[in-house]
């Protein structure tokens, strides 16, 4: 006698039903209490229909292109070919095992479509492949209509994009076969810790949205990261100056100054051992002064462009002279610090001050007549809408900005976590630079109304005498220093070719050097990574290109480069300099200080 079959496992794991009832009543109870929250938020501010400021783009781009009905039809006509292309190619899959050419492929580098199921199964790879069809007919249709505005098209281009990233089958349960399977597996739980993951993200915005890119538990600052030893040995309202403790018996006789944007905190350049900026160059022997910005708030909403400059650079330049005893800094400005270092260098080139030596520019706008995709944000309907916006509270909040610069890559810093954590239901990964990407910092109403108006929205900085800083009209051709200017291949917020023609704008010689990667990684490469390339030329033709093309490629971190440049300018020695050992100048405060731990 056969012995009897054991009973098989169910393949679908059914959830507890205790336990899925508690969760559900938790979350209605967490959705009511949000939802009163933000009716009674939206009443007091005003509801906003088109926060964004598209419906006039959108408007305008739809009355062109229905004034040319034959090219609109064309493109359908072209589109409905494809979608018959590919009922065809599905058909002859599951009817006969044939393989036949995608109709449409999906970029190797898209994550969206890496799960093998939408290449394998009939049904996802016509999913993916229709909504591909949908994709490239709206931007065909977006981006060909004749006779709008330069400015215009950008806009409608961009929010296209925005629209049909928003749409893809991967960020629905339904139709991305990764959440089903997960579904299957967990008899729904994923689904269950995907809407308390979305319910937290909600709470900690107060109503809005603030995706989780990684673990906020897993790192604090000046413990795990912006751990390179130092003190703080000066403050205001506006900085702390932090000095970090020399790892070398001598220094360089100059002491570097580095200017951070105040968008972001400056930590990214002492991440952790491993990736720190700041802890190489000590390593080679500098003495190195970080400029670490007040997280602003109301009390500071009348602080401006010219502050920043004399509360924060020529506040250090006092400072680092009274402490080395040196008269002259080599001085670092990365992204927004960097266009304060380019006004500040044109302002004392007009008062005959030579303090700066020499300055390196990381990824920095000085000529804003072509800053890429951010230009979409800089109109004046945006600019008055946020101005009026800023009004009310004194500042900018920090997630605002944060949200501009994801929407530039929507699918890997928005769309992404979506997905991993509201339809998958997983806690994002530890990952340091995630963490200081989502550790925003508010800006000032008047500095960042300046800012947006004078250089992004008039580009006056490259112009001679375009903007003035306390009252001294600035021209870069005046500047004279030595000048080191880094920026990266694949930058989104500060585009290469355009810090390159803000580059040539210098009056005294100037080096420019491309490294791979973007905004982020394509500066903080420590050399015993190796990972990104970057590129020489001792030429400065007019074309970018033709820089490019006659460039050097090198193997590895662009870093050992600038340590040879920044030494040719001087090599003088003198013993290592120990923090908060000057009279006046006492340690405040361990590094990293106590204004980068102020959160938004």
């Amino acid at each position: 006698m056969n012995a009897p079959t054991p009973p098989q496992e169910p393949d679908i794991k059914l959830p507890d039903a205790g336990a899925l009832g508690r969760s559900m009543a938790d979350i209605a109870a967490r959705s009511q209490k949000l939802v009163t929250e933000w009716m009674k938020r939206q009443t007091a501010e005003g509801l906003t229909f088109d926060p964004l400021n598209v419906s006039n783009a959108f408007l305008e781009m739809t009355t062109k292109l229905l004034s040319n009905p034959s090219q609109l039809m064309e493109a359908q006509m072209g589109l409905w070919r494809d979608y018959m292309t590919l009922w065809q190619n599905t058909a002859r899959r599951i009817w006969s095992g044939e393989e036949p050419e995608p109709v449409i492929s999906h970029d190797p580098r898209d994550k969206r479509f890496a799960d093998p199921a939408w290449r394998q199964n009939e049904v996802f790879d016509f999913i993916k492949q229709s909504y591909l069809l949908s994709a490239r007919y709206i931007t065909d249709v977006v981006t060909r209509v004749d006779g709008l505005e330069p400015k215009t098209a950008q806009k409608v281009d961009f929010y296209a994009r925005q629209f049909t990233n928003a749409l893809s089958p991967s960020n629905f349960a339904l139709t991305n076969p990764e959440v089903l399977r997960k579904t299957r597996e967990t008899g729904g739980e994923n689904l269950v810790r995907g809407l308390n993951n979305l319910l937290n993200d909600l709470e900690h915005g107060r109503g809005n949205l603030r995706i989780r890119m990684t673990d906020t538990e897993a790192f604090n600052v000046g413990e795990n990261i912006a751990v390179s030893p130092g003190k703080v040995v000066y403050q205001n309202e506006l900085m702390q100056l932090i000095q970090y403790s020399p790892s070398t018996e001598d220094a360089l006789a100059r002491p570097l100054l580095i200017l951070p944007p105040w968008i972001n905190k400056f930590y990214i350049l002492d991440l952790r051992p491993k990736n720190s900026l700041v802890r190489w160059l000590v390593s080679q022997g500098h003495t190195v002064f970080m400029v670490s910005w007040v997280n602003p708030d109301e009390q500071l909403a009348a602080k401006n462009f010219d502050d920043y400059m004399t509360d924060g650079v020529l506040a250090a330049l006092d400072a680092i002279e009274k402490i080395t005893k040196q008269k002259q800094v080599n001085a670092i400005g990365y992204c927004l610090g960097g266009t304060l270092l380019a006004s500040t260098l044109g302002y004392m080139a007009a008062k005959g001050d030579d303090r700066i030596a020499s300055a390196t520019f990381f990824v920095t706008l000085t000529d804003f007549s072509d800053v890429g995709e951010l230009g979409v944000f800089i109109d004046e309907e945006q600019l008055s809408s946020l101005e009026d916006k800023m009004s009310k509270r004194g500042y900018l909040e920090g997630t605002e900005m944060a949200t501009t610069f994801n929407m530039l890559r929507a699918n890997d810093l928005i769309w992404n976590f979506v997905v991993n954590n509201y339809l998958l239901g997983q806690e994002p990964f530890p990952f340091d630079l995630l963490y200081w990407n989502s550790d925003s910092t508010r800006m000032p109403a008047a500095m960042h109304s300046f800012y947006l108006r004078n250089m992004y929205q008039k580009n006056l900085l490259a112009q001679p005498s375009g903007i003035s800083m306390k009252g001294v009209p600035v021209d870069l051709r005046q500047v004279k220093v030595p000048c080191y200017f880094l920026s990266c291949r694949e930058d989104h917020i500060a585009p290469w070719t355009s810090t390159y023609k803000g580059a040539r704008n210098f009056g005294g010689p100037v080096r420019f050097v491309l490294a791979a990667s973007g905004h982020i990684a394509g500066v903080v490469n420590p050399p015993e990574g190796g990972k990104y390339n970057h590129f020489i030329n001792q030429e400065q033709p007019e074309n970018p290109d033709e820089w490019f093309q006659n460039a050097t490629e090198i193997s590895g971190s662009w870093w050992p480069d600038w340590q040879r440049w920044v030494t040719a300018q001087n090599n003088d020695k003198v013993p290592a300099r120990e923090p908060g050992k000057v009279r006046g100048f006492k340690a405040l405060e361990d590094a990293p200080g106590s204004y980068v731990k102020v959160k938004s």
